[in-house]
Protein backbone atom coordinates (compact mmCIF):
# COMPACT_ATOMS: atom_id res chain seq x y z
CA UNK A 1 0.00 0.00 0.00
CA UNK A 2 0.94 3.67 -0.29
CA UNK A 3 1.44 5.52 2.99
CA UNK A 4 3.13 8.52 4.51
CA UNK A 5 6.02 6.87 6.34
CA UNK A 6 7.75 8.82 9.09
CA UNK A 7 11.33 7.47 9.19
CA UNK A 8 12.80 10.40 11.10
CA UNK A 9 11.44 13.27 13.16
CA UNK A 10 11.65 16.88 12.06
CA UNK A 11 9.89 19.42 9.90
CA UNK A 12 7.10 18.79 7.38
CA UNK A 13 9.65 17.66 4.80
CA UNK A 14 10.12 14.33 6.65
CA UNK A 15 6.58 13.31 5.59
CA UNK A 16 7.16 11.25 2.45
CA UNK A 17 4.96 8.93 0.44
CA UNK A 18 6.34 5.39 0.34
CA UNK A 19 5.41 1.75 -0.10
CA UNK A 20 4.50 0.00 3.15
CA UNK A 21 3.33 -3.54 3.93
CA UNK A 22 -0.44 -4.07 3.91
CA UNK A 23 -1.68 -4.42 7.51
CA UNK A 24 -2.78 -7.92 8.51
CA UNK A 25 -5.68 -8.05 11.01
CA UNK A 26 -5.42 -10.18 14.11
CA UNK A 27 -8.20 -11.49 16.34
CA UNK A 28 -10.85 -8.79 16.88
CA UNK A 29 -9.30 -6.46 14.30
CA UNK A 30 -10.45 -5.18 10.92
CA UNK A 31 -8.78 -3.51 7.96
CA UNK A 32 -10.31 -0.34 6.53
CA UNK A 33 -9.68 0.76 2.95
CA UNK A 34 -9.35 4.46 3.60
CA UNK A 35 -10.88 7.06 1.33
CA UNK A 36 -9.72 10.11 3.29
CA UNK A 37 -7.86 11.07 6.45
CA UNK A 38 -7.51 14.36 8.29
CA UNK A 39 -4.87 16.32 10.17
CA UNK A 40 -4.82 17.15 13.86
CA UNK A 41 -2.38 19.25 15.87
CA UNK A 42 -1.27 16.01 17.49
CA UNK A 43 0.14 14.86 14.13
CA UNK A 44 2.63 17.74 14.09
CA UNK A 45 3.73 16.88 17.63
CA UNK A 46 4.25 13.23 16.66
CA UNK A 47 6.18 14.34 13.58
CA UNK A 48 8.55 16.39 15.73
CA UNK A 49 9.16 13.52 18.14
CA UNK A 50 7.57 15.14 21.19
CA UNK A 51 5.30 12.08 21.56
CA UNK A 52 7.97 9.37 21.31
CA UNK A 53 6.97 6.51 19.00
CA UNK A 54 8.99 3.75 17.37
CA UNK A 55 10.00 4.58 13.79
CA UNK A 56 9.11 4.03 11.02
CA UNK A 57 5.56 5.15 11.79
CA UNK A 58 2.46 5.99 9.78
CA UNK A 59 0.90 9.08 11.44
CA UNK A 60 -2.76 10.07 11.50
CA UNK A 61 -5.71 9.60 13.83
CA UNK A 62 -8.71 10.47 11.65
CA UNK A 63 -10.06 8.40 8.79
CA UNK A 64 -13.08 7.14 6.90
CA UNK A 65 -13.37 4.34 4.38
CA UNK A 66 -14.71 0.90 3.56
CA UNK A 67 -14.41 -2.00 5.95
CA UNK A 68 -12.63 -4.65 3.89
CA UNK A 69 -14.36 -7.73 5.37
CA UNK A 70 -17.96 -6.47 5.14
CA UNK A 71 -17.94 -3.62 2.60
CA UNK A 72 -19.53 -1.24 5.12
CA UNK A 73 -18.76 2.48 4.92
CA UNK A 74 -17.25 3.46 8.28
CA UNK A 75 -15.55 6.16 10.30
CA UNK A 76 -12.79 5.36 12.76
CA UNK A 77 -12.87 6.13 16.48
CA UNK A 78 -9.27 7.16 17.26
CA UNK A 79 -9.47 6.22 20.99
CA UNK A 80 -7.82 2.80 21.22
CA UNK A 81 -8.55 0.62 24.28
CA UNK A 82 -10.45 3.30 26.22
CA UNK A 83 -11.44 0.81 28.92
CA UNK A 84 -14.51 0.20 31.06
CA UNK A 85 -14.78 3.55 32.89
CA UNK A 86 -16.51 6.56 31.36
CA UNK A 87 -14.80 8.99 33.72
CA UNK A 88 -11.24 8.29 32.59
CA UNK A 89 -9.44 6.11 30.02
CA UNK A 90 -7.81 2.93 31.19
CA UNK A 91 -4.08 2.16 31.40
CA UNK A 92 -4.00 0.65 27.90
CA UNK A 93 -5.42 3.75 26.25
CA UNK A 94 -3.67 5.38 23.31
CA UNK A 95 -4.59 7.56 20.36
CA UNK A 96 -4.31 6.05 16.90
CA UNK A 97 -1.34 7.35 14.92
CA UNK A 98 1.56 6.92 17.33
CA UNK A 99 2.82 4.51 18.49
CA UNK A 100 0.23 2.45 16.54
CA UNK A 101 0.29 3.06 12.77
CA UNK A 102 -2.43 5.48 11.75
CA UNK A 103 -4.47 6.75 8.85
CA UNK A 104 -2.06 8.55 6.48
CA UNK A 105 -2.32 5.47 4.27
CA UNK A 106 -4.49 3.54 1.86
CA UNK A 107 -5.18 0.90 4.54
CA UNK A 108 -5.33 0.89 8.33
CA UNK A 109 -5.81 -1.86 10.92
CA UNK A 110 -7.95 -1.10 13.99
CA UNK A 111 -9.96 -3.03 16.59
CA UNK A 112 -13.45 -3.88 15.32
CA UNK A 113 -14.93 -1.87 18.20
CA UNK A 114 -13.32 1.26 16.74
CA UNK A 115 -15.33 1.40 13.52
CA UNK A 116 -18.75 3.07 13.36
CA UNK A 117 -21.19 3.60 10.50
CA UNK A 118 -20.32 6.61 8.35
CA UNK A 119 -23.07 9.28 8.31
CA UNK A 120 -24.58 8.78 4.87
CA UNK A 121 -25.02 12.48 4.08
CA UNK A 122 -21.33 13.31 4.65
CA UNK A 123 -18.72 13.07 1.92
CA UNK A 124 -15.61 10.99 2.52
CA UNK A 125 -13.62 14.14 3.29
CA UNK A 126 -16.25 15.41 5.74
CA UNK A 127 -16.54 12.03 7.43
CA UNK A 128 -12.77 11.80 7.86
CA UNK A 129 -12.66 15.28 9.36
CA UNK A 130 -14.76 14.92 12.49
CA UNK A 131 -13.65 11.96 14.68
CA UNK A 132 -10.80 13.31 16.84
CA UNK A 133 -11.74 17.00 16.88
CA UNK A 134 -15.48 16.39 17.13
CA UNK A 135 -15.03 13.83 19.88
CA UNK A 136 -12.71 16.10 21.84
CA UNK A 137 -15.20 18.98 21.56
CA UNK A 138 -18.20 16.81 22.48
CA UNK A 139 -16.61 15.32 25.59
CA UNK A 140 -15.25 18.70 26.72
CA UNK A 141 -18.61 20.44 26.39
CA UNK A 142 -21.04 17.79 27.58
CA UNK A 143 -19.43 14.81 29.29
CA UNK A 144 -17.01 16.96 31.29
CA UNK A 145 -18.37 20.53 31.50
CA UNK A 146 -22.05 19.53 31.48
CA UNK A 147 -23.05 22.40 29.21
CA UNK A 148 -26.80 23.09 29.22
CA UNK A 149 -29.17 25.07 27.03
CA UNK A 150 -29.28 28.73 28.01
CA UNK A 151 -25.72 28.81 29.35
CA UNK A 152 -22.90 30.87 27.85
CA UNK A 153 -19.72 29.19 26.63
CA UNK A 154 -16.46 30.79 25.51
CA UNK A 155 -14.39 28.86 22.95
CA UNK A 156 -10.76 29.96 22.65
CA UNK A 157 -9.04 30.02 19.28
CA UNK A 158 -11.72 30.16 16.60
CA UNK A 159 -10.64 28.30 13.50
CA UNK A 160 -9.08 25.12 14.82
CA UNK A 161 -10.75 21.78 14.17
CA UNK A 162 -11.88 21.35 17.77
CA UNK A 163 -13.09 24.94 18.11
CA UNK A 164 -15.23 24.79 14.97
CA UNK A 165 -16.95 21.65 16.27
CA UNK A 166 -17.30 23.16 19.75
CA UNK A 167 -19.05 26.24 18.35
CA UNK A 168 -21.44 24.17 16.22
CA UNK A 169 -22.24 21.63 18.95
CA UNK A 170 -22.75 24.25 21.66
CA UNK A 171 -24.99 26.40 19.46
CA UNK A 172 -27.01 23.34 18.45
CA UNK A 173 -27.49 22.54 22.16
CA UNK A 174 -29.01 25.98 22.78
CA UNK A 175 -26.02 27.67 24.41
CA UNK A 176 -24.86 31.22 23.76
CA UNK A 177 -21.40 30.97 22.16
CA UNK A 178 -18.55 33.47 22.29
CA UNK A 179 -15.10 33.00 20.72
CA UNK A 180 -11.61 34.47 20.72
CA UNK A 181 -9.20 34.75 17.81
CA UNK A 182 -6.39 36.92 16.49
CA UNK A 183 -8.27 37.14 13.19
CA UNK A 184 -11.40 39.19 12.52
CA UNK A 185 -12.11 36.95 9.54
CA UNK A 186 -12.08 33.83 11.73
CA UNK A 187 -14.40 35.48 14.25
CA UNK A 188 -16.77 36.31 11.40
CA UNK A 189 -16.69 32.73 10.13
CA UNK A 190 -17.31 31.43 13.64
CA UNK A 191 -20.45 33.56 13.59
CA UNK A 192 -21.65 31.56 10.60
CA UNK A 193 -21.35 28.42 12.76
CA UNK A 194 -23.42 29.88 15.60
CA UNK A 195 -21.12 32.14 17.62
CA UNK A 196 -22.82 35.33 18.78
CA UNK A 197 -19.68 37.46 19.14
CA UNK A 198 -15.90 37.29 19.37
CA UNK A 199 -12.91 39.04 20.87
CA UNK A 200 -9.45 39.66 19.38
CA UNK A 201 -7.08 38.28 22.02
CA UNK A 202 -4.14 40.29 20.62
CA UNK A 203 -5.86 43.65 21.21
CA UNK A 204 -5.77 44.51 24.91
CA UNK A 205 -7.44 42.76 27.84
CA UNK A 206 -9.47 40.06 26.11
CA UNK A 207 -10.83 38.61 29.36
CA UNK A 208 -12.28 42.01 30.30
CA UNK A 209 -13.82 42.28 26.82
CA UNK A 210 -15.43 38.86 27.19
CA UNK A 211 -16.93 39.88 30.54
CA UNK A 212 -18.21 43.09 28.91
CA UNK A 213 -20.01 40.99 26.29
CA UNK A 214 -21.84 39.24 29.14
CA UNK A 215 -22.75 42.49 30.91
CA UNK A 216 -20.15 41.73 33.57
CA UNK A 217 -21.73 38.42 34.53
CA UNK A 218 -19.08 36.16 33.01
CA UNK A 219 -19.47 32.90 31.10
CA UNK A 220 -20.55 29.53 32.45
CA UNK A 221 -17.97 27.46 30.56
CA UNK A 222 -14.61 28.17 28.94
CA UNK A 223 -13.14 25.65 26.48
CA UNK A 224 -9.37 26.19 26.61
CA UNK A 225 -6.81 24.38 24.46
CA UNK A 226 -4.04 26.93 24.95
CA UNK A 227 -2.85 26.04 28.46
CA UNK A 228 -0.97 29.19 29.39
CA UNK A 229 -4.24 31.13 29.16
CA UNK A 230 -5.82 29.52 32.26
CA UNK A 231 -5.52 32.68 34.44
CA UNK A 232 -7.38 34.82 31.90
CA UNK A 233 -9.87 32.04 31.20
CA UNK A 234 -10.73 31.95 34.93
CA UNK A 235 -11.24 35.73 34.86
CA UNK A 236 -13.93 35.17 32.21
CA UNK A 237 -15.96 32.78 34.40
CA UNK A 238 -19.18 33.56 36.20
CA UNK A 239 -19.37 32.36 39.83
CA UNK A 240 -19.57 28.58 39.77
CA UNK A 241 -18.22 28.44 36.21
CA UNK A 242 -16.28 25.59 34.66
CA UNK A 243 -12.94 25.74 32.85
CA UNK A 244 -12.44 22.64 30.69
CA UNK A 245 -8.97 22.14 29.22
CA UNK A 246 -7.40 19.71 26.76
CA UNK A 247 -4.29 21.29 25.25
CA UNK A 248 -1.22 23.43 25.73
CA UNK A 249 -0.67 25.11 22.37
CA UNK A 250 0.34 28.41 24.01
CA UNK A 251 2.44 26.88 26.79
CA UNK A 252 2.50 23.90 29.12
CA UNK A 253 2.43 25.75 32.44
CA UNK A 254 -0.06 28.12 34.05
CA UNK A 255 -0.32 29.72 37.49
CA UNK A 256 -3.69 30.33 39.15
CA UNK A 257 -4.41 32.42 42.23
CA UNK A 258 -5.88 30.10 44.83
CA UNK A 259 -8.20 32.46 46.75
CA UNK A 260 -10.14 33.90 43.79
CA UNK A 261 -10.48 30.37 42.45
CA UNK A 262 -12.07 28.82 45.51
CA UNK A 263 -14.10 31.90 46.42
CA UNK A 264 -15.48 31.79 42.87
CA UNK A 265 -16.48 28.14 43.35
CA UNK A 266 -14.89 27.40 39.99
CA UNK A 267 -14.21 23.93 38.54
CA UNK A 268 -11.08 23.01 36.58
CA UNK A 269 -11.76 20.01 34.33
CA UNK A 270 -9.20 18.10 32.30
CA UNK A 271 -10.28 16.10 29.27
CA UNK A 272 -8.83 14.24 26.33
CA UNK A 273 -10.49 12.49 23.41
CA UNK A 274 -13.51 10.40 24.49
CA UNK A 275 -15.03 6.98 25.00
CA UNK A 276 -17.00 4.86 22.51
CA UNK A 277 -20.14 6.07 24.27
CA UNK A 278 -19.07 9.70 23.72
CA UNK A 279 -18.43 8.92 20.06
CA UNK A 280 -21.86 7.36 19.61
CA UNK A 281 -23.42 10.46 21.19
CA UNK A 282 -21.39 12.70 18.87
CA UNK A 283 -22.62 10.74 15.84
CA UNK A 284 -26.20 11.13 17.07
CA UNK A 285 -25.71 14.88 17.51
CA UNK A 286 -24.27 15.21 14.00
CA UNK A 287 -27.19 13.31 12.51
CA UNK A 288 -29.85 15.12 14.55
CA UNK A 289 -28.56 18.62 13.99
CA UNK A 290 -27.34 18.40 10.43
CA UNK A 291 -23.82 19.46 11.42
CA UNK A 292 -21.37 19.39 8.52
CA UNK A 293 -17.64 19.48 9.38
CA UNK A 294 -15.88 22.64 8.23
CA UNK A 295 -13.15 21.81 5.71
CA UNK A 296 -10.28 24.19 5.18
CA UNK A 297 -8.80 22.28 2.25
CA UNK A 298 -8.52 18.83 0.66
CA UNK A 299 -5.26 17.51 -0.85
CA UNK A 300 -3.86 14.23 -2.16
CA UNK A 301 -2.08 12.06 0.41
CA UNK A 302 1.26 12.82 -1.24
CA UNK A 303 0.86 16.48 -0.18
CA UNK A 304 0.83 15.77 3.56
CA UNK A 305 3.86 18.01 4.08
CA UNK A 306 2.08 21.00 2.54
CA UNK A 307 -0.94 20.37 4.77
CA UNK A 308 1.31 20.31 7.86
CA UNK A 309 2.91 23.58 6.76
CA UNK A 310 -0.50 25.21 6.48
CA UNK A 311 -1.58 23.94 9.89
CA UNK A 312 1.57 25.22 11.57
CA UNK A 313 1.21 28.60 9.87
CA UNK A 314 -2.11 28.97 11.72
CA UNK A 315 -3.97 30.35 8.72
CA UNK A 316 -6.42 27.48 8.30
CA UNK A 317 -10.09 27.51 9.34
CA UNK A 318 -11.52 24.06 9.91
CA UNK A 319 -10.01 20.73 9.02
CA UNK A 320 -7.23 19.90 6.59
CA UNK A 321 -8.01 16.66 4.77
CA UNK A 322 -5.95 14.23 2.68
CA UNK A 323 -7.52 11.98 0.08
CA UNK A 324 -6.04 8.50 0.24
CA UNK A 325 -7.53 7.07 -2.98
Amino acid sequence: MQAILLRETGGPEVLRLAEAPDPQPGAGEVVVELRACALNRRDTIVRKGAYPSPLPLIPGSDGAGVRRDTGEEVVILPSLRWGDRETVPGPGFEILGGPTDGTYAELVKVPAENVFPKPARLSWAEAAAFPLAGLTAYRALFSRAGLRAGETVLVLGAGSGVSTFAVSLAAQAGARVLVTSSSAAKIERAGELGAEAGVDYTAGDWAAEVRALTGGAGVDVVVDSAGATWPDSVRCLAPGGRLVVFGATAGATAQLEARPFYFGQFSLLGTTMGSPRDFAALLAAIEAGGIVPVLDSVRPLAEAAAAHERMEAGVHFGKLVLETR
